[in-house]
């Protein structure tokens, strides 16, 4: 049987950042589900569109190894170190600030932006100008798209100190910031970037009140980023279904955009223990979604709580480990969901049947 047809990498790698898609793709790789020349030609394509040069270069030689790097490649590689060096130029004030541990203290120690900024720019011997603030911005832009994740996280951390919430970068300042974090799994920090984002999106911000499909794209953009931080973060498991299953308007989002992520918060479930109350509420939305979104995995969820069909949900868990061996944020999860989905089986039968037979295996 072909795993490949349950993969959901290029499904969900439509709601991703290029950047994110490369861990995804090279786990791919690591696999061997697929072709090594078409996930390279994949990697290519979404690099070309990035400021990682040398990565370009690498990746041209391994596709064609006969051919030699095109003029065009070299002298861009010239170009971007150009434009980065003019960007940190025009911010070079704010860098030096940024490398001094008591003007920072300061700085995390003022919670509004205005009061901020206006210690910035009247203390002469920091020669901040308002400007700069739009030219962080951009540099932690030009600094992200060339993979320096680090430095973006610390340029787009500023930006959020001193921005308003109704500037017009500051959607993108709350997202780039979450995808460092992301990048360098630095998963506390991308906790917080998330609950950050989540909170301005659903008070409105981004002019997400304006339109509701812009809300609603916001949403599942964010259902997809937050997998990176849920199956990483050791609060994850608890708060993806706080987020997934009883956050109204994320739920919404998953049942008009994406039922495809029932298949993680079905793994959740079943590998949270202290959670099987939200069971009942899971099987419900599976039902609801079952014309539009089915795997081995919700099907041994219906298997188990719908059907009561015990020797299915037994074959039905052989595939699901399948599952979850070519799926970049479930492998790690595999011994978990086996133990838990064994012992689910095994207490649903004995709920069922008060007897059991003592050659029944499970």
């Amino acid at each position: 049987m072909s795993y490949s047809k349950f993969d959901l990498t290029f499904k969900i790698g439509q709601y991703l950042d290029r950047h994110l898609v490369f861990p995804l793709l090279e786990f791919l790789a690591a696999k061997e589900t697929y072709d090594q020349s078409e996930l390279l030609q994949a990697k290519l394509e979404i690099l070309s569109k990035t400021n990682m040069i040398d990565y370009v270069i690498d990746i041209r030689r391994m596709l064609y190894p006969d051919e030699d790097t095109p003029e065009e490649i070299k002298s861009r590689r010239g170009i971007v170190l150009s434009q980065l060096q003019e960007l940190q130029d025009a911010v070079e004030p704010v860098l030096k600030l940024m490398q001094r541990d008591d003007v920072m203290k300061t700085v995390e120690t003022m919670r509004d932006p205005k009061t901020l900024i206006n210690f910035l720019t009247t203390n002469k011997e920091f020669e901040f100008k308002i400007e700069m603030i739009d030219s962080m911005y951009q540099l932690a832009k030009y600094r992200y798209e060339c993979g320096n994740y680090v430095e973006s996280s610390s340029y787009l951390y500023f930006c959020q100190l001193v921005m308003s919430p109704t500037d017009k970068n500051y959607l993108s300042v709350l997202w780039g910031k979450l995808a460092s974090e992301i990048l360098v799994q630095n998963w506390d920090g991308a906790l917080d970037d998330l609950t950050k984002l989540r909170e301005f999106i659903d008070n409105g911000g981004g002019g997400a009140t304006a339109s509701n499909m812009h809300a609603l794209q916001q949403r599942t953009w964010l259902v997809h980023w937050s997998l990176f931080v849920f199956f990483n973060h050791v609060k994850g498991r608890d708060l993806i279904i706080e987020m997934f299953l009883y956050k109204p308007l994320y739920l919404n989002a998953i049942q008009t955009m994406c039922p495809h992520i029932l298949r993680y918060l079905a793994t959740a479930v079943i590998i949270n223990r202290s959670r099987r109350n939200a069971l009942k509420d899971l099987v419900k939305v599976i039902q609801q979604e079952a014309y539009t979104y089915r795997d081995p995995i919700t099907e041994f969820i219906e298997h188990l709580y719908v059907n009561f069909d015990f020797e299915a949900a037994r074959r039905k868990l052989n595939q699901c480990q399948a599952v979850l061996l070519t799926d970049f944020f479930l492998i790690a999860c595999l011994e978990e969901f086996v133990e838990n989905a064994r012992l689910m089986i095994f207490e649903t039968f004995c709920r069922i049947h008060q007897v059991i037979s003592i050659g029944y295996e499970f």
